[in-house]
């Protein structure tokens, strides 16, 4: 470990937890901590969604799947991108109108009926769990590269691991959303500093796009495998076209048709469904604050996806002259081509600024899963802490019993991810998949847009939507995605078997179809009126509703004072 890495990780930590201590909320109330009192910006509140979005399998996974197969790893970086457009449609401004703690609180109260919210805490949950474990595997695997050393008798990637998560997950739990919203804010602007820093210096020293793609596809597309012991290179095969090499700026060195438009669908409906995002919209002030937000958000990480595929081109293009110049890239590549994709960023950045550039997207790597597993951990405290604890377990809790029992939570989720992401360790795994990270990330993203996204969405612009009808979407959603997941693992190669590893194409229609059936045949909650003009009336309609309220509270009153005279 290099002066200049121990550096780096020290002034990452610092930032960190500085801006932790100095942003600590005042209050120990449930709004402070989960919402951070509804009073973030938008231009904050735009950096801090990025930065809870733009995470490891952003970062790290986005131009590893580019460096492995091209055109077809650019697919991930258009469906995370796209997830914001029916997310700044269709849900934003409304959620945020509603006004909750989270998308279970939302639909509980929504729909009347706690077996709805205890269902989505379920699934949440799980979304959670599958959103966490790749971030602490991103944390591993650089920490690895960049640090090579294990501390306590532990592997540098189980270090790696377990460090990660144990600061932010210290971060989250003593700086709450306030906390979070500015660590995030920051970290956003450190990593899509370092990117541009990056791409800036690769464009100067010659790298042109364009002229990369074109000289990449003369050749056919190898990847390295195991082979026993060893690695060897093998050509990869045109899925589009059998019998047809794999070239890297043609699609079809990953996916089929089928499974392209299945990967987009399952990352862009994902989006709206993913807990710790949608969460980030309860603080904005208003609704019209939310969506402007979103509107920045779609240009920031338009921007970011955009050099991150420019960037995974580099490294494939860049890469294998500088293995014949580097002697320590030998142990990382074969014949001149990485072993594990997620380097690709790091290595860029050691080949054009030794070892502080490597330290600055190692840290900015860093960053990524961290910030990510901040947002990860504060939106799993408030579905136990505010949904369950307040809720059914104790619906007597002050405001300082649930915020402690929310961040026990945090240090529990973080806890049980830390654990399985040293178990499914990066070489467990072949390199059949794109990106390890990028690839266990759509699992969270095909859970979410399979169960939570159809509920969501009808929930909001349908008022026949009932309590049955949202538990018969979650469950069959959530059910039929695990389900297609488990049976891909089994199938051979084709088609079908990408349909099934990205299975929204499939689930999420099914969720919106039983929602509605099962909604037609029950009765909707009596307040849906209602709640209707909460969601969609103008700001007029609102104040006139209102002013109504409080007109007819105004004459109970007066009612109750004659009669008591």
């Amino acid at each position: 470990m290099t002066t200049t890495a121990i550096i780096t990780l020290a002034a990452v930590l610092v930032i960190v937890l500085g801006v932790s201590v100095l942003t600590r909320p005042r209050h120990s109330s449930t709004v402070d901590f989960y919402l951070a009192g509804q009073r973030v910006g938008v231009a904050t509140n735009s950096w801090a969604i990025c930065g809870d979005y733009l995470s490891a399998a952003s970062f790290l996974g986005v131009a590893a799947a580019v460096y492995v197969s091209g055109l077809d790893g650019a697919w991930y970086a258009v469906g995370f991108a796209a997830g914001f457009v029916p997310v700044l449609l269709l849900v934003a401004a409304p959620l945020r109108r509603y006004g909750e703690f989270s998308l279970a609180d939302f639909l509980g109260r929504r729909l009347r009926s706690e077996a709805v919210r205890l269902h989505s805490v379920g699934v949440v949950q799980l979304v959670i769990l599958c959103y966490l474990i790749p971030q602490s595997v991103g944390g591993g695997i650089t920490w690895e590269l960049l640090v090579g050393h294990g501390l306590f008798g532990l592997s540098p990637y189980s270090t790696g691991v377990l460090l990660s998560t144990a600061v932010i997950a210290v971060v989250v739990a003593s700086g709450g959303m306030r906390g979070t919203t500015w660590n995030q804010a920051v970290q956003f602007l450190l990593l899509f500093g370092a990117l541009v820093w990056l791409a800036a210096t690769v464009s100067a020293d010659g790298f042109r796009y364009g002229e990369a793609v074109e000289t990449l596809s003369q050749e056919p597309l190898v990847n390295p495998a195991p082979d026993g012991d060893q690695w060897q290179l093998t050509q990869e095969h045109n899925a589009i076209s059998p019998g047809e090499e794999a070239v890297f700026g043609q699609p079809g060195a990953r996916y089929g048709q089928l499974g392209q438009v299945a990967l987009v669908v399952t990352l862009g409906l994902g989006t709206a469904g993913l807990p710790h995002v949608m969460n980030r919209y309860f603080t904005a002030p208003t609704g019209r604050a939310a969506r402007t937000t979103t509107v920045w958000v779609l240009l920031l990480i338009g921007m970011f996806y955009a050099l991150a595929v420019m960037m995974g081109t580099a490294a494939r293009d860049i890469i294998p002259a500088a293995a014949r110049e580097h002697a320590w890239l030998a142990e990382l590549t074969v014949e001149g081509v990485l072993r594990v994709p997620e380097h690709a960023l790091p290595v860029l950045g050691r080949i054009y600024g030794d070892e502080a550039g490597l330290g600055l997207i190692a840290a900015a790597a860093l960053i990524a899963a961290m910030s990510t597993v901040a947002g990860l951990l504060l939106a799993s405290a408030a579905t136990w802490g505010h949904d369950v604890y307040e809720r059914h377990i104790n619906p007597r809790a002050t405001q300082r019993q649930a915020v402690w029992v929310g961040r026990a939570s945090t240090l529990i989720a973080a806890s049980i991810a830390a654990a399985l992401a040293i178990l499914l360790r990066p070489d467990a795994f072949t390199p059949a998949m794109p990106s390890l990270v990028a690839t266990m990330v759509t699992w969270a993203f095909a859970i979410a847009g399979s169960a939570l996204t159809p509920v969501v969405v009808l929930a909001i612009w349908w008022r026949r939507t009932t309590a049955a009808g949202a538990v018969a979407g979650l469950a069959s959603g959530s059910v039929t995605a695990i389900a297609m997941f488990l049976i891909a693992s089994f199938m051979e190669p084709g088609a079908l078997r990408e349909l099934f590893a990205a299975p929204t194409l499939v689930a999420a229609p099914l969720a919106f179809l039983l929602t509605i059936a099962v909604s037609l045949r029950t009765q909707p909650p009596a307040e849906v009126e209602a709640d209707w003009l909460i969601m969609h009336g103008t700001a007029a309609d609102r104040h006139a509703e209102r002013m109504a309220a409080l007109t007819m509270r105004e004459r109970r009153r007066r009612k109750e004072e004659r009669r008591a005279r």
